[in-house]
């Protein structure tokens, strides 16, 4: 069987030793950058590899683009074949954020054409508590050879999403804190607010209060809610880096609703040009 939006602990746990099965720790803190990587040295899941956000899983930043632009392709394809990922391989990916930096290498992957890809619920807070082990031993990787077969319509560039929010085409989704979104409070950006348009949505809400999804029905009744008569494949995600956009993403593929995009820009590209709009009211 594979597994392609959530995996639980307790399936994963038997398949610690299987050669197929690979395991990479995505944990990251936006205040400390290698403060994931310190925590995964320091004791992880057996076997994982670790993923991290700014070096292997975006590119580097320029003027015009957001805080976390999407990795070169043809790196991250070499990345995964270093980490041992060929196209059998069934892939999970954990952090210690209940998903919010793992949805990121989950949705990397779902745009390279690759669906065996699954976030472990409730990631490794929820492990521990279990009682399952960690190590501190780094994996034996042997290299393989992925190949992707990458989707054309996954992400929107911020002309697209201006342009079909104008013609009212799309829902656009942040999963940025209230207080962010509402421009009360910013601790990132050097602009506040939001897309004029967009809903807000903050990711949290995908969760239960020990961390883990709710479930498929909840969501899909709540996500129905905030979207009303579009279809999944005209909601599009937006953050401020592009990257808990993801979680909201992954929550309605767990509800069901299949088909939703990305602004991988999001918020802090979309501020870099000074001539598009931005909002603090909800709209």
């Amino acid at each position: 069987m594979n597994y392609n939006t959530l995996i639980s602990a307790e399936i994963l746990q038997p398949h610690l030793n299987d050669p197929n099965w690979i395991i990479i720790d995505c944990r990251f803190s936006l205040a400390d950058t290698e403060a994931g990587f310190s925590a995964y040295r320091h004791g992880h899941i057996p076997n994982a590899r670790y993923a991290h956000l700014n070096n292997d899983l975006s590119s580097r930043i320029t003027d015009f683009t957001g805080r976390h632009p999407l990795p070169n392709m043809k790196a991250l394809v070499n990345k995964l074949g270093d980490w041992g990922i060929d196209n059998n391989s069934q892939v999970v990916v954990y952090d210690d954020a209940s998903g919010a930096f793992a949805g990121r290498l989950w949705w990397l992957l779902r745009s390279l054409g690759y669906d065996k890809v699954a976030v472990l619920d409730g990631g490794n807070k929820h492990w521990q508590k279990l009682g399952y082990p960690v190590t501190t031993i780094l994996p034996t990787i042997k290299a393989s050879v992925f190949r992707a077969y990458p989707t054309d319509n996954s992400t929107l560039t911020a002309l697209e999403v201006q342009n079909s929010l104008a013609q009212k085409t799309i829902c656009l989704l942040d999963a940025r804190a209230p207080e962010r979104y509402y421009g009360k409070h910013e601790p990132i950006d050097p602009v506040a607010g939001h897309i004029p348009g967009a809903i807000n949505r903050t990711f949290q809400l995908n969760l239960e209060s020990n961390g883990l999804f709710l479930s498929a029905e909840d969501l899909r009744s709540q996500f129905k809610q905030l979207i009303g008569d579009k279809n999944p494949q005209q909601v599009v995600h937006t953050c401020g880096s592009g990257v808990t956009a993801c979680h909201n993403l992954l929550a309605m593929e767990v509800a069901g609703l299949t088909g939703s995009k990305l602004y991988a820009g999001s918020w802090s590209e979309w501020i870099r040009d000074k001539n598009r709009p931005t909002a603090t009211k909800c709209t």
